[in-house]
């Protein structure tokens, strides 16, 4: 073998290397961006189940006498905005996940106001209905959590991806710059109202 020939193999080989390298980081790039948007997904699942229990419950409560209308209200319209607000999964941004996390965290806070008021109505807390909706409701919480988890850890994974070397160049070159936010607890969730169903 010559250098003539020499000149042009090791290009040609380093060539095939970096498209090698950005092949697969692509590759892998979109594996871990769906699991995000299917974690995305199942997190949203998740709160409408929590949306379809609370409609249950608010049925519940309706049924009591003299229970406070503007609460029920609350609960009622924070529900409906909350449903209206879902995420593009195909458009994922910061913006959009973060106007569907406020909307969730409205509910929750009319959803609290909502059992602490029901700690006024011994009689409705002993119903059958109210408590295997209470239940549900805290099923619901924990799945919620446990989703919100996984699509933290699937946003991890993804956002080291597209920042370690030499990723971060292919990320910019290919359009997966952008980094997704994690779930986190909501402003005051450190001090929640207890509730206490007995």
């Amino acid at each position: 073998m010559n250098k003539r020939h020499l000149f042009w193999i090791i290009p040609t080989v380093l060539i095939l290397i970096l498209i090698s390298s950005i092949y697969g980081f692509n590759n892998s790039a979109v594996t871990k961006l769906e699991q995000v948007k299917t974690s995305l997904s199942n997190v949203e699942s998740s709160y409408q189940r929590r949306s379809d229990v609370i409609s249950g419950l608010v049925n519940t409560v309706k049924g009591v006498a003299n229970f406070e209308q503007e609460v029920l209200t609350e609960v009622v319209q924070a529900r409906a905005s909350a449903g209206q607000t879902n995420i593009d999964l195909n458009n994922l941004n910061s913006s959009n996940i973060n106007e569907f996390t406020q909307a969730q965290q409205a509910l929750s806070g009319a959803l609290s106001r909502l059992l602490v008021t029901v700690e006024r109505y011994p009689e409705l807390k002993a119903t059958q209905n109210f408590l295997e909706f209470q239940s549900q409701l805290e099923g619901t919480e924990n799945r919620i959590n446990v989703e919100r988890n996984r699509y933290n850890e699937a946003v991890n994974t993804y956002n080291t991806h597209i920042k370690i070397f030499p990723n971060a160049i292919y990320a910019r070159w290919l359009g997966f710059g952008e980094e997704f936010e994690r779930f986190t607890s909501s402003e005051g969730s450190q001090n929640a109202p207890e509730i206490d169903f007995d």
